[in-house]
Order: C-alpha cells, then sequence, then structure tokens
C-alpha cells in the first residue's frame, strides 16, 4: 500500500511539472486553458474532476490547503518613513498656476477697531507694534484704535521714536537713490493718485525718508512688505490722518 501511495505522489508531482491539465480545464475549441475564478460555478466541476489526495489539498477548499494558501502569501512591509512625501505635494512642472497676491484674503482681526490698551503713553500718540503688524493710536482711559499695517520686509525693520512732521494728501512719490539702485525699474517721478504707491494719505516721520501713508495693495496688510515705510489699507489712513496732527508722537516697537 505503501508503494502504491509513493507512486501516486510522483504522478501528481509529474502531473504539475509538465503542465497537465484536466480536460475539464481546458477550452475545447482553441485547446487553451480556461481560467476559472473561485465564485464561478465551472469551479466545483473542475474541482470534482481534478481527484482528491495531493492535488486536492492544492486545489481544493479544504482547511489544509487554505492553511497551505495563506502560507505561501507574500508579506508585504512598510516602506521606510523617508519614502512617504513631506509635506503637500508639489504640482509637476508646467502645471503649477501663477500665484495671484490679490487673491489672498483678508484677515478680519486687521479690520479697524477699539481695544482695550494700557499704556503710560498720552492721548494721540501712535504705537507701531512691528511684530504683530498692529498700530495703536492711544485714546487714554486704558483704550486705543487698533489698525492693521504692513511693515518693512527683514533687513528693512527699525525701531524708535519719531514725530509726525509733515502731513499730504494724495502725495507725489520721487523714489529715494537707494531704492532705486535696487529697483531700477522704478519711476523717477510718480503723481499722487490712485495708482501711487503711497495711497491717499502720508505722514512723514521725522527727516527720515520713512512715513505712515495708505496703499494701493490691501492684500498686503499683516505682512513684512515694505522697504521700511508703514503701510495702511487707503480708509484706514484716511481715517488716522484726520485724527493725528503734526507733532505727535510715533513709537515703533
Amino acid at each position: 500500500m505503501s508503494r502504491n501511495l509513493t507512486l501516486a505522489l510522483l504522478a501528481g508531482a509529474s502531473f504539475l511539472s509538465i503542465g497537465v491539465y484536466p480536460a475539464a480545464a481546458f477550452d475545447g475549441a482553441t485547446g487553451e486553458p480556461n481560467v476559472i475564478y473561485a465564485n464561478d460555478p465551472q469551479a466545483t466541476a473542475v474541482r470534482s474532476n481534478m481527484g482528491g489526495g495531493f492535488i486536492q489539498f492544492l486545489f481544493g477548499d479544504t482547511p489544509q490547503s487554505r492553511r497551505y494558501y495563506e502560507q505561501q502569501q507574500p508579506v508585504y512591509q512598510q516602506q521606510p518613513s523617508y519614502y512617504e512625501p513631506q509635506g503637500q505635494a508639489q504640482p509637476m512642472p508646467g502645471q503649477a498656476e501663477a500665484y495671484d497676491p490679490t487673491q489672498r484674503p483678508f484677515d478680519p482681526k486687521f479690520e479697524k477697531q477699539e481695544v482695550e490698551y494700557r499704556t503710560k503713553e498720552g492721548r494721540g500718540t501712535i504705537v507701531i507694534d512691528t511684530p504683530n503688524k498692529f498700530l495703536y493710536l492711544v485714546e487714554g482711559d486704558g483704550r486705543a484704535l487698533r489698525y492693521g499695517i504692513g511693515v518693512g520686509k527683514p533687513g528693512f525693520a527699525w525701531s524708535g521714536t519719531k514725530t509726525i512732521s509733515a502731513k499730504r494728501e494724495w502725495p507725489d512719490w520721487t523714489p529715494p537713490a537707494e531704492m532705486l539702485q535696487r529697483r531700477p525699474d522704478l519711476p523717477r517721478h510718480m503723481a499722487g493718485g490712485p495708482e501711487n504707491p503711497l495711497g491717499a494719505r502720508a505722514m512723514y516721520l521725522g527727516s527720515t525718508l520713512y512715513r505712515i501713508h495708505g496703499s494701493n495693495e490691501p492684500w498686503t496688510i499683516g505682512t513684512n512688505v515694505s522697504s521700511g515705510c508703514i503701510r495702511m489699507r487707503n480708509p484706514d489712513v484716511i481715517d488716522l490722518y484726520g485724527r493725528v496732527n503734526v507733532g505727535a508722537k510715533v513709537i515703533v516697537l
């Protein structure tokens, strides 16, 4: 009996190695093996023609065959973290859209508003909080009007105490020589008006080239954007202009 079992096992192994298929597994028209899926009604019929024993162990739906199949499944390991994309996915070359700064939403916190503000400075003093992008007009009694501003870019920020030395409505703009060296494309002079980068109003700070002025680029409020000037939205600078006088103290933090 053991001799017969050995011969049966050898026959089964030869049957698999030479690619012999049971007749039920072939397409009678083409002679090619049929593809039979697990849920296919033909599967039961094909399986019944395959016989038992070793063949059933490999192809049959038995606990032993399922365990054998599961043991043969490849083990997929998670890739190391350095394969994972870092940050947001970047667009492919040619797919990136041009950034339009005019679409930057205006943060409501930069709207003009009256706030609690404790200071020893007198009424009418302007305090410019450069890091937080706020300008405070002290009202006294622990209150102030707060406006959103744009401030100097890295390398152009400054601090100190000045006074308003002059005020201008719709001021002309003449870029200083230092700016023209950095930006030779700028005009040498621009008359006041809606397109002027100094905006609707300007308040000059002492004998410096710095000003508190309006802007025709309101989306820059809340950013480090200027060459040292303090910029405001035009409605805000018009409001501030009407509240302060020449000689008012300005503290830049």
